[in-house]
């Protein structure tokens, strides 16, 4: 049996993540770590890279945690040098556009307030620049996190960690019924 208490959720923007690593936290009575919330600080500004670090650094420390989000090129190595095991949530390209497109457009309509006051705007929505737009930057990221993710698994450097990979959301909630059994 596996023990896992250290884990990064990673996955193309629009995914779950959040919501599997608030599952997985609830499940296992852990904190958890939402990167999105510490990075976006208001007004969409993002934190400082070494602000963005010092502050991941610190909330690692507990020895148990889930984190969720994909900072890799900002926090390098960090969460994964730390971590036990990474869960890949690897949905099909066309499924994670219907996601969040359903869920950006639920933000807008709602005028949902995010991280640190953000909202997104109609504008974002609409926008075809994948640095203004979640939706063009989820679609055109999906088959790098792909590659990256891939590499990842065979990456020395990871050999600590357990790598999950689950490509649906069935798989998922079989995760963590497997995981509820385990404890």
């Amino acid at each position: 049996m596996v023990t896992r208490r250290r884990i990064v959720v990673a996955g193309t923007s629009g995914s779950g993540k959040t919501t599997l690593a608030q599952r997985i936290s609830r499940q296992l009575d852990i904190p958890h770590i939402e990167l999105d919330a510490i990075h976006h600080q208001p007004g969409w500004i993002p934190m400082p890279e070494n602000e963005f670090r010092a502050a991941v650094a610190e909330r690692i420390t507990t020895g148990t945690w889930v984190a969720d989000g994909n900072y890799h090129s900002k926090l390098g190595d960090l969460l994964w040098r730390n971590a036990d095991t990474v869960i890949w949530f690897d949905l099909p390209r066309t499924l994670v556009l219907r996601q969040i497109v359903l869920r950006t457009l639920g933000r807008v309509l709602t005028r949902r307030t995010l991280w640190n006051g953000n909202r997104e705007s109609w504008r974002d929505l609409i926008s075809l620049d994948p640095q203004r737009s979640i939706i063009i930057w989820s679609w055109k990221s999906h088959p790098t996190n792909r590659i990256r993710y891939e590499a990842a698994q065979d990456d020395p450097a990871y050999r600590h960690i357990e790598f999950v990979r689950i490509r649906s959301h069935r798989a998922a909630d079989a995760f963590l019924a497997d995981l509820r059994r385990s404890m």
